[in-house]
């Protein structure tokens, strides 16, 4: 550890010499700004990461003293949208990764967003009603990561003689029902929309709907590090689209048309994960405020469970 810290205080050293006494190009301001956003991705990663490794303590140690507050469960909405010719990806002055872009045209049937995201004690009436175990709700793919690991309920939930309980950040604590389910792969994300006779939305019904709703929620400055419940508004606009849970979409992580990484090692840092993906939006509670955007595209393979995904609905209007 000591000589990590002297290898991190060396850099932190070299680094600030540079910002103060060399008169930088516009590459080498780019590609430090590149720098400090992937430094925030792993800000996200290290306290996901974090909380899978203190998963397989026995004590289930805690990292903070969140508790959760009792919550009714909001009616489940659902929200029309006219699709249409819809402008996605970015093309503004501040920064975004290339897989943003090029800025194209799509064309979007009518489709319905639920309001918010899917909750714990839904969730828990599918694997109550043996979702798990019909194969007819699940991808090929899935079914057989399925059998293969032994899965048989989201990531960090236990049951212990007939409770539920859910692994936090804040040490082991009883299923909350309100709160979003958290921890899903796309396979099971994708096995639940099936199961309740709807789909999962794509990246572009996603980022039409975001493009028109402010980038505001319970971001990780909130500190509590774990997905809060929707409210009962009473009004129809849509919840939890950003900043409680990254929501899988059934869009194949691929480049934009006219898309072309950049020459030397920048251009690998995206372009060459375009395949075998599938795309996330929205951010989650552990990600840093002002870090996502309607058009940010994040991005994992669908088996994955330990990031902080959740399962947002959608539906042909």
């Amino acid at each position: 550890m000591a000589e990590v810290k002297e290898y991190r205080e060396y850099v932190d050293h070299h680094l600030q010499r540079l910002l103060m006494e060399e008169r930088l190009d516009s590459t080498a301001l780019q590609l430090i700004e590149l720098g400090i956003q992937h430094e925030q991705q792993h800000q996200e990663l290290i306290l996901t990461d974090l909380k899978h490794g203190f998963s397989f303590n026995p004590r289930f140690p805690a990292l903070n003293d969140y508790q959760a507050a009792e919550k009714t469960i909001p009616e489940q909405r659902w929200l029309t949208y006219p699709g249409g010719q819809v402008s996605v990806g970015y093309d503004g002055p501040e920064f975004h990764y290339d897989n943003e872009g090029p800025r194209h045209e799509v064309l979007l049937a009518p489709f319905k967003l639920a309001q918010r995201l899917v909750t714990n004690s839904e969730y828990l009436e599918f694997v109550a009603d043996g979702g798990y175990q019909n194969p007819l709700l699940w991808l090929s793919d899935g079914w057989a990561w399925l059998q293969q690991k032994n899965i048989t309920q989201p990531l960090y939930w236990f049951e212990n003689q007939g409770q539920w309980q859910q692994y936090t950040l804040a040490g082991l604590k009883p299923l909350n029902p309100a709160e979003p389910v958290c921890h899903i792969s796309y396979y099971e994300a994708d096995a639940y929309a099936q199961w309740r006779g709807k789909r999962l939305p794509t990246e572009h019904e996603w980022e039409a709907v975001a493009q028109q709703t402010p980038v505001q929620g319970p971001f990780l400055e909130l500190t509590c590090l774990h997905p809060q419940p929707a409210s009962e508004t009473g009004s129809d606009e849509i919840q939890q689209l950003y900043g409680t849970c990254w929501q899988w979409t059934r869009s194949a992580y691929s480049p934009y048309p006219g898309f072309k990484p950049p020459a030397g090692a920048v251009g690998e840092y995206n372009g060459k994960f375009m395949c075998n993906q599938l795309v996330l939006r929205g951010g989650s509670c552990v990600t840093p405020k002002g870090h996502v955007r309607p058009s940010y595209r994040n991005f994992f393979p669908a088996h994955a469970q330990w990031q902080f995904t959740g399962i947002r609905m959608a539906d042909d209007a």
